[in-house]
């Protein structure tokens, strides 16, 4: 009677941890790809009023520690650092001045104020102030 409660154990455990698995998280995940957002937090006005032409998109270069990107009507870069699963945005740097309505402002606001991530079991980037996520992003191939 022991093995088959020992087999039932094992198999107990077995199904726990696979359900509980997550992709793997790693800053490599971060590199291989350029991120286009899907979903912004706290929004007053429709996702697509926003961001009626294009999407913002931000890609990481681990070389020079700078996120660039567009941010749905210009081009931007500003610094970033991580540890873990704790990202902070620098003010961008020089961009063009063109305006496009108030989608830009919104996103390079909210980017400012993000102090966590996380790659989900579907392979998109959330962008988070504390536990709540604020900005999603799909992976895009470059």
């Amino acid at each position: 009677m022991k093995p088959k409660k020992y087999i039932f154990l094992f198999m107990l455990t077995l199904f726990f941890a696979s359900c509980s698995s997550t992709k793997q998280m790693t800053s490599e995940n971060l590199f291989k790809s350029a991120w286009e957002l899907e979903y912004l937090s706290g929004l007053r006005i429709a996702f697509d009023g926003l961001f009626p032409d294009k999407k913002p998109q931000i890609s990481f270069n681990p070389t020079s520690k700078k996120v660039e990107g567009n941010d749905s009507c210009n081009g931007y870069s500003a610094d970033y650092t991580f540890s873990g699963d704790k990202i902070s945005f620098g003010d961008p740097g020089p961009t063009t001045m063109m305006y496009c309505g108030e989608g830009e402002k919104f996103f390079l606001n909210t980017i400012k104020k993000i102090n966590k991530y996380n790659i989900d079991k579907e392979g998109k980037l959330n962008l988070m102030i504390d536990d709540v996520p604020m900005m999603r992003f799909n992976k895009i191939t470059p």
